[in-house]
């Protein structure tokens, strides 16, 4: 069995980001292009805060590729922050002469500050922030870069868009995972009705104009996934749980829907499963709904995956509320860090990314080998398996 484990590194206005990837075969031909593709499409969307004007993120990969395809061994990679050229003194690695300046000692209610402060016993509650910030999900970005490019040689699609900002919902007939990267790509809260677009932008620009932020909910599909990944065998095996575990270590991230989950909870089991069916021409078992969303049993079932994302307003507000200084214990108002207003079209980018992670894990699981090849051969038999089934 053969599995993938990386890890990142790196604070929010540290010099760099970086990453570990162990557990990619040989042979997966990757492309810069299509890493730095994925990182430009998170810092887009309407809402972004000033940090995005800053920083263009571009990965430098430090080893595991070798002439345009991995070798078998851990790839690194290294994100630079074009912030850091003005937080040396306030984040240098090493002690520095006088107090160090922009320390927060005021947490702001929603984020880690003074979980984080409790904790670690931090009295400067930056050195949680720097962490805790969603700037961290720029390495697992690259992550699903490198994943979803291994995926995408077997056929996987994978597509997000916004279905929801504050109470501005879209709710169209859902098109093919293709059509939606096509149509979303350039839309500022990539979603897929205009009209419905720039009611959500309004109210994006109605927070910020408040000092308040929104939040929303966001959709991933992924097409071309095979029936069998994932097991019922053991509760940790279970691909429904790897997913919303996945999803939900997102920042801001509070909920997790599979399928019509929600919708579903108020209906009779009559309206809510998927019947099966037999096409004897293409010898090939399918459900003409797909309310589960791809998933029973926690495993696939050869339909779409259907993932939604419900996404917190951003905790940091330009209108900060009500705290108290950790040090003082005096009533505060709560520190302000520079931030967005809305990040529900990023956080479906980061969604799709942390998606393919997930699926490339299970993928290689159920078919790993050490190269390329070999999963090819194993992924090929698997399909001749169910079509004899």
């Amino acid at each position: 069995m053969t599995s993938l484990r990386y890890l990142t590194s790196g604070e929010s206005h540290g010099p760099a980001l970086n990453l570990i990837l162990e557990g990619m075969p040989a042979g997966v031909p990757i492309t810069l292009e299509a890493i730095n593709h994925q990182l430009l499409r998170r810092q887009k969307g309407y809402g972004r805060g000033g940090r995005m004007k800053i920083e263009t993120d571009q990965a430098i990969v430090m080893s595991g590729i070798r002439h345009g395809k991995t070798l078998g061994s851990p790839i690194a990679i290294r994100i630079e922050n074009k912030d850091w050229n003005v937080w040396q003194q306030e984040m240098s690695l090493w002690p520095i002469s006088g107090d160090p300046k922009r320390e927060v000692t005021s947490p702001r209610p929603g984020h880690a500050d003074l979980s984080g402060g409790l904790k670690y016993n931090f009295k400067d509650l930056r050195n949680v922030l720097e962490r805790a910030s969603a700037r961290e999900t720029t390495s697992r970005v690259a992550v699903g870069a490198l994943c979803r490019q291994l995926l995408e040689h077997f056929g996987f699609v994978l597509a997000g868009h916004v279905v929801a900002v504050g109470d501005i919902c879209w709710d169209g007939l859902r098109p093919s995972a293709k059509e939606i990267l096509e149509r979303t790509e350039e839309a500022p809260m990539r979603c897929l009705d205009p009209q419905i677009e720039t009611k959500m932008m309004a109210r994006v620009d109605e927070a910020k104009k408040a000092g308040d932020s929104v939040g929303g909910v966001f959709e991933v599909i992924v097409e071309g996934v095979p029936p069998g990944l994932g097991s019922h065998v053991h509760w940790d095996r279970k691909l429904d749980g790897r997913l919303a575990q996945a999803l939900c270590s997102i920042q801001a991230v509070k909920g997790v829907e599979i399928g019509e989950a929600f919708r579903q909870a108020h209906l009779p089991g009559s309206q809510v499963h998927d019947g099966i069916f037999y096409n004897a021409q293409q010898k090939k078992f399918f459900h003409k709904t797909n309310r589960a969303g791809g998933l029973e049993g926690g495993m696939t079932n050869g339909e779409p995956l259907i993932l939604r994302g419900a996404l917190k307003p951003i905790a940091t507000l330009y209108t900060p509320l009500h705290s108290v200084d950790v040090v003082t214990k005096k009533e505060f108002e709560a520190a302000v860090e520079r931030s967005d207003t809305c990040v529900v079209p990023a956080a479906s980018v980061i969604a799709e990314n942390v998606v393919a992670i997930t699926l490339a894990d299970a993928f290689l699981e159920k078919f790993g080998g050490d190269s390329l090849d070999e999963i090819r051969h194993n992924y090929e038999a698997y399909l001749q398996q169910i079509h004899s089934y």
